[in-house]
């Protein structure tokens, strides 16, 4: 999605440059690079929101169900690991804020893995939940139910940490794009369908 999104941006900062071109040929040609650059970022946004919104059930997964049974909600996430490539992680997803006595569920994709890791935050940065869990059947759905504030092991919640820093951090730099992708998209449409004096 970076790729993608770092596409855009260019396309369309190329875009307002060539809304500056007036006359001749070059203008019915700027002009329709323009258009196809923001019908394509419209296009490209819209799908992206609408894949991101709705919630499927991804083939040849494995439902995991985590229940908050703590007093306090927890910001939740998952982190996946490859079977083949001890401590190798293959994806971390983010479950979300579960209130007490409430759920959520998430799929996974376990075609590489029998192992995942559950990782629980107190607000930001505080760590307060860490376990670790093998799939030794990959047909049966997984229940969690979280009923007390442990840590299973240091070194792996360590490196669960890292790791949902890192997937943080990159949701946070591709927000960044995406804000000003869609700060271009807007003067781009603007400077389009402005009638001309």
């Amino acid at each position: 999605m970076v790729f993608t999104v770092l596409m855009i941006f260019w396309a369309l900062i190329f875009s307002l440059f060539l809304s500056k071109t007036k006359r001749g040929k070059a203008a019915e040609w700027a002009k329709l690079f323009r258009v196809v650059t923001v019908i394509f970022s419209i296009s490209v946004f819209t799908y992206w929101f609408v894949k991101k919104s709705a919630v499927g059930i991804v083939e040849d997964s494995v439902a995991l169900q985590v229940i908050n049974k703590l007093p306090q909600p927890l910001d939740f996430y998952v982190v996946t690991l490859n079977d083949s490539e001890a401590g190798k992680v293959i994806d971390t997803k983010h479950i979300g804020k579960v209130r007490p006595e409430y759920y959520r569920i998430e799929y996974l994709r376990m075609d590489r893995s029998d192992e995942y890791w559950i990782v629980g935050y107190l607000g930001k940065k505080n760590l307060v939940y860490f376990s670790q869990h093998a799939l030794p059947n990959k047909n049966i759905d997984q229940i969690i139910e979280i009923q007390n504030y442990i840590n299973q092991s240091v070194k792996l919640s360590d490196l669960a940490k890292k790791q949902v820093e890192a997937y943080n951090y990159e949701n946070i730099k591709v927000g960044i794009w995406i804000t000003l992708d869609f700060l271009l998209l807007f003067l781009n449409l603007v400077l389009l369908i402005r009638k001309k004096p």
